[in-house]
This record gives C-alpha cells, sequence and structure tokens, in this order.
C-alpha cells in the first residue's frame, strides 16, 4: 500500500561560521597494529611543507564552510549539540531489520520504552541534513514496497511512511538540497527532495553491485561510495551528477581465521591468521580521515581497512583490525577511529561470533586498544553518545545492542528484536548530517 506524507521540519541552515586559522596537520606515521604486524602495508601520505595558516576550504556552493581545515570533525565535539536540538528526546533508535519494527531505548536507564513497527526490512536510522527528522530505511529487500518512515525526535514517535524504491541507505549532499537514497539493488543513486522525497534525478553506478556506504571529500565536492559485491569503490562527482571511476580493493597476503568468542578474562585479539585465498573483497562502511586526505575502508572479507588516497583515487595501505571489518565511527575529539568487527566473513553470520571494536589513532594509523564482548557478539553499525562516553552497536546476530564504554572498553547490552543493524543514537552534536547513523559536521 502506498503511503505518502512526512513530519519532517526544516531547520534554517547555518550561516555564520568561525574565521579560519590553523596549522597545517603532521604527516601521518605508520606502524603495525599489536599482534598484527604482519597484516599491514601503509604508504604515507605525501609530505605538505609547513605554513604559518592554512587556506580555506573552497567548498560548493550552500555547504556550510569547513571551520578547521585540520579536522573536519571539529564542530561534532561533546559541548557543540545544536540549540535546535534542545527540546530532542535522549534515545537510541534501533532498526530491526527481520521484525520490520523500531526498538527505542532510553540510554538513562538501559530499558527499552517504546517499539513500533515500520516497513519491511529496515536497515538504518538516518538523521536528516537539517538534524529535524530520523529517518528509517525500509529496503524491503527482493519486493517493490521499500519506504521511507519519518521518526520525530522530539517525541520519538514515527508519522506515515513515503514509498520510496529500494532505500537500503540513506546520505544528504553536503548543500542539503538533496537526501540521496541508496537503491542497492538497483545499483543507483536517486536525489530526492529532502523532505517529500519526491525525484529530482539519478545516478546509475553500473559498475557499483552492492552500492553501499559512504562519505563525502571536505570539500563537498565528490562522495565515495562502497561497492560490497564487487570488491570495489565508487567516486561520483557531485557537481556534474557523473560517475568518475572504480577502483578494485586489494586483498592482503593473509586474514584472520574464523573464530569463537574471547575467552573470559582474556583481551580481546583477532587470533591466528591463514592465507588469504578470498580474490574479492566486502566493503562495507567508508568515512573520511579529518584532514580530508585519506578514505578509510572497512571490508569484511580482508578484516581491516583500506586506505584511499581520494584526488588521485588509489590505494595507498590496508590495516589489519579484526575478523569482519564492517563500521567506522570517529572520536568526540577527531583523534581516533573506532573500527567495528563484525565477527565473521559471512554476510549471515552466527551468534557468540568473534567480534570486538579496534580503536585506530588518526595520526600514527597504529591501533592502540582492543575491545572485545564477554561470551562472543556480533556488532555492526552505530553511534557514538553526544558526549563520546559510549558506542553503542547493533549486534547483528545476538540481537542485542551494546554500549561500550570509551575508556576502558566494558560492555553493556539491551535485548531488542531480530537481527537490528544500524542505529542511532540521539541527539548528536554537530551543524548538519551527511547521512547513514549519523555522520555529521
Amino acid at each position: 500500500m502506498k503511503q505518502t506524507g512526512t513530519t519532517a521540519h526544516r531547520a534554517p541552515k547555518a550561516l555564520t561560521l568561525l574565521a579560519l586559522a590553523a596549522a597545517v596537520a603532521a604527516d601521518a606515521q605508520t606502524a603495525a597494529p599489536a599482534g598484527a604486524a604482519s597484516h599491514v602495508t601503509v604508504t604515507p601520505a605525501a609530505a605538505t611543507p609547513s605554513v604559518p595558516m592554512a587556506a580555506a576550504v573552497n567548498t560548493v556552493p550552500g555547504m556550510p564552510a569547513v571551520v578547521d581545515v585540520r579536522n573536519l570533525y571539529s564542530e561534532t565535539s561533546a559541548d557543540k549539540v545544536s540549540p535546535a536540538l534542545r527540546g530532542d528526546l535522549e534515545r537510541v533508535y534501533v532498526p530491526n531489520l527481520q521484525s520490520n519494527d523500531v526498538t527505542v531505548i532510553d540510554p538513562a536507564t538501559m530499558k527499552v520504552v517504546d517499539r513500533f513497527k515500520v516497513g519491511f526490512g529496515p536497515q538504518h536510522i538516518v538523521p536528516s541534513w537539517d538534524l529535524r527528522t530520523l529517518w528509517a530505511t525500509n529496503n524491503a529487500e527482493r519486493r517493490t514496497d521499500g519506504s521511507l518512515t519519518p521518526i520525530d525526535p522530539r517525541t520519538g514517535k514515527p508519522g506515515k511512511a513515503i514509498l520510496v524504491d529500494d532505500p537500503y541507505n540513506m546520505y544528504f549532499t553536503p548543500d542539503g538540497q538533496s537526501a540521496i537514497v541508496v537503491a542497492e539493488a538497483r545499483k543507483r543513486l536517486d536525489f530526492r527532495e529532502p523532505q517529500t522525497m519526491k525525484l529530482q534525478y539519478s545516478i546509475d553506478v553500473p559498475g557499483c553491485p552492492g552500492i553501499n556506504h559512504a562519505d563525502f571529500s571536505i570539500d563537498g565536492r565528490y562522495a565515495i561510495f562502497t561497492c560490497e559485491f564487487s570488491g570495489s569503490v565508487a567516486k561520483i562527482d557531485l557537481v556534474n551528477r557523473k560517475v568518475l571511476g572504480y577502483l578494485r580493493l586489494k586483498m592482503p597476503a593473509t586474514r584472520f581465521k574464523s573464530a569463537g568468542p574471547t575467552p573470559a578474562g582474556k583481551i580481546w585479539e583477532p587470533g591466528a591468521t591463514e592465507i588469504c585465498t578470498t580474490k574479492k573483497g566486502m566493503p562495507q562502511d567508508i568515512r573520511i580521515s579529518p584532514d580530508g586526505k585519506r578514505f578509510y575502508v572497512a571490508d569484511m572479507a580482508a578484516d581491516g581497512i583500506h586506505l584511499i588516497e581520494p584526488e588521485s583515487f588509489q590505494q595507498v595501505g590496508f590495516i589489519a583490525t579484526g575478523i569482519g571489518a564492517h563500521g567506522l565511527y570517529p572520536s568526540r575529539d577527531g583523534r581516533q577511529l573506532y573500527v567495528i568487527n563484525r565477527g565473521s566473513h559471512d554476510i549471515h553470520g552466527g551468534t557468540n561470533g568473534a567480534g570486538g571494536v579496534a580503536v585506530l589513532d588518526f595520526a600514527t594509523e597504529k591501533i592502540v586498544a582492543r575491545w572485545g564482548i564477554p561470551g562472543g557478539g556480533s556488532p555492526d553499525m552505530g553511534n557514538l553518545t553526544a558526549d563520546g562516553r559510549y558506542l553503542w552497536l547493533g549486534g547483528r546476530f545476538d540481537h542485542v545492542v551494546y554500549r561500550f564504554d570509551t575508556s576502558n572498553g566494558a560492555v553493556a547490552k539491551v535485548k531488542v528484536g531480530i537481527e537490528p543493524h544500524g542505529l542511532t543514537v540521539w541527539p548528536q552534536p554537530g551543524r548538519y548530517s551527511l547521512g547513514h547513523t549519523g555522520n555529521l559536521r
């Protein structure tokens, strides 16, 4: 049944921004993560001469300015929650893929406070560009009745769904003029009016089967999308509305052996390795470095992250992180990247897997901490609390969500629906959302 309408409310764009004044960051050093030296190949970024002042980023029209060229996440620090979000409820919204509903958790009490039905196959909860609506992307895999369900963050309640073709994921152009519905099964990006979701135009991406996750250049002129089923990534020109090219990702010589949960009392480590006979990767999430000079691509088949130099569109390294590298989330201070490892090489994994979180230091590109799940688990997608104290993740095959304490890796769990996927935590600091489960800047 076709349903139309939305409860979205548009907030005015941020127009007044801080002046730019920053020294250029030092080049990234390279080193092997603990216990996995044989899995690391990194080419240092090209040296940049030190200058007294860094040049302002020439962004696309309508995109809010980059305040700190050393750290494009500077406006997502813990103290920068927008005043427009002051009345929003503090909640964790969990889309349950197989039970076709959303579980709502009060993070203060760790209790489920609501649960409501949405469309078929909810994959992600996506904050809108203007931060006033949360969208459940119900892609109805192998069906024709995909939809987007708006959720009002002030009340935590859903509105009337909008029929949209195959919305596996959703992003927003940096100028806020379009929602980008990732029509995964169609190998297509549908650009839509961000409130009504009326189609504006589409970009076909025929060389990207399983088009999946994305992140955007520091100036907003292009995006790089992952292609899950071809082991590659696609570069999309957002100004001229075309595909710029594809890059096949190189698999490492070895990867980690499939394993069970970490025994009680032991630190989570990826474990033994084996020769990697898989010729094609399975890239998942992607995230840009704070200075805009790298893109990091999590690869579930390679057990780590590929390093991409975006301007030349070349792979320049690989860092092993753990079995089934999947989600990527920067810390609130922009110094670390939380790499979520789902614990299985399989799309449909089992319960109590070898999942965990590896913490990457952006400056040195070293793994500086590892957090396991007592008894095993399958951490997937999620986000940080506004203060950065906790990292919430869906437990994809264990029907729970995890709350990791970012100070020590301690884990708490809450039972939810069947196969929780891309949850979001709300509210989030930042001026605007680029989509996914809360890629704010």
